[in-house]
């Protein structure tokens, strides 16, 4: 990740198992905002929402470097964005979209999810992520409205 300046970024990772995956519990976790409000001065919110806290956000604020899967290039006035989702989970993606070029003042909100296995042999449930990067190239008030660029991968993680 290069030096960026004046970007800000609201990462929201929302991660269940198959109790979430239908009634009660689905009706829940689909509640769950792609977007929170952001706290003044920060460069990278990371919100994190999962199944075992009964889908209760939790909140921190990190530098914009801990944004790990996120290339960012400054280039000719504008920032190139691309985003990466985790090479562990599944489905594996043989299409992926290109970078998204944000000029100053506009921002990005990119969704993926994602499927993955248990890895300790135990026979544990799959987790599941839906994972909703907002990111601006300029200073938003919220990230609440209608983003200038938006990437969707969402896929079917039966």
């Amino acid at each position: 990740m290069l030096d960026v300046v004046d970007v800000v970024a609201q990462r929201v990772r929302t991660t269940w198992t198959k109790r979430s995956r239908g009634g009660p519990a689905a009706a829940v976790r689909n509640r769950v905002p792609i977007a929170f409000p952001l706290p003044p001065g920060v460069e990278l919110h990371d919100v994190h929402v999962d199944e075992s806290t009964g889908f209760e956000p939790r909140f921190a604020l990190r530098p914009l470097g801990e944004l790990e899967s996120v290339t960012l290039r400054e280039a000719e006035g504008g920032l190139s964005v691309l985003v990466t989702p985790s090479l562990w989970g599944t489905p594996k993606r043989n299409w992926r979209p290109s970078p998204v070029r944000l000029e100053p003042g506009e921002w990005l909100r990119w969704q993926f999810n994602l499927r993955f296995g248990a890895t300790c042999g135990c026979g544990s449930d799959w987790s599941y992520r839906l994972e909703t990067l907002n990111l601006a190239y300029g200073r938003p008030a919220d990230f609440s409205g209608k983003p200038s660029r938006t990437v969707i991968e969402l896929d079917d993680l039966r």
